[in-house]
């Protein structure tokens, strides 16, 4: 099975900042990447919206979606293609009623039981689960691992991304686990468009090679 990628952005990791962000977003696009999760939370409606758009213009041709962290009203004023929510976030059914048909909504999960809940209420079209694997991302969190992960996976209907620590040489136990696809930051921070396309190839392989 071809695994669902997302590139999780993080312009933080890059000297050049956003120009860095959105060139990395163009080259994933290329790479064949299905969703682009703008994630910069330090970023007001202004800038942030800015930046959706550039990468909105990035990916323009491709398959790639973007989506904005949490912001619905960014996600709509820059054109995005959908929202993915943070776990406190609003519920994907209001969410709904604000933004246009095929609006791509996916939500953050952390524990079975809330993925459960969160797929039974309704509105959305995958989950993001994690942190899987340790990850310098989300530095004293405990790794939940692939176990919980498979567990999630079997108990919803919705596809489940697993995200936190995602590197091609795990891919394969994310998919025998169940997972529909991975989302990471560190796998498309590579310096070059033919290291990236390289790492993203060889990501999808292994997830291909395990798929259950």
């Amino acid at each position: 099975m071809t695994p669902v990628i997302c590139l999780i952005t993080d312009r933080g990791r890059h000297a050049a900042g956003a120009d860095a962000t959105v060139e990395r977003v163009a080259w994933a696009a290329r790479a064949g990447v299905h969703l682009v999760q703008v994630r910069e939370r330090d970023l007001d409606g202004g800038p942030l919206t800015a930046l959706v758009r550039r990468c909105v213009d990035a990916v323009r041709g491709s398959r790639a979606r973007v989506l904005v962290n949490d912001r619905v009203d960014v996600a709509l004023a820059a054109g995005a293609h959908g929202v993915h929510l943070r776990a406190d976030s609003m519920p994907a059914a209001r969410v709904r009623t604000l933004c246009p048909p095929g609006f791509v909504l996916g939500r953050s999960v952390h524990a079975r039981d809330e993925a459960v809940e969160m797929a039974a209420a309704g509105g959305l079209d995958y989950l993001l689960f994690g942190t899987v694997f340790a990850t310098s991302s989300k530095p004293g969190h405990a790794p939940a691992g692939v176990s919980t992960l498979a567990e999630v996976a079997a108990a919803v209907n919705l596809p489940v991304l697993a995200v936190g620590g995602v590197a091609p040489d795990n891919t394969g136990e994310v998919a025998a686990a169940g997972a529909a696809g991975f989302a990471a930051i560190g796998l498309f921070a590579s310096p070059s468009e033919a290291e990236l396309v390289r790492s993203v190839a060889a990501a999808a392989a292994a997830f291909a090679s395990r798929t259950p």
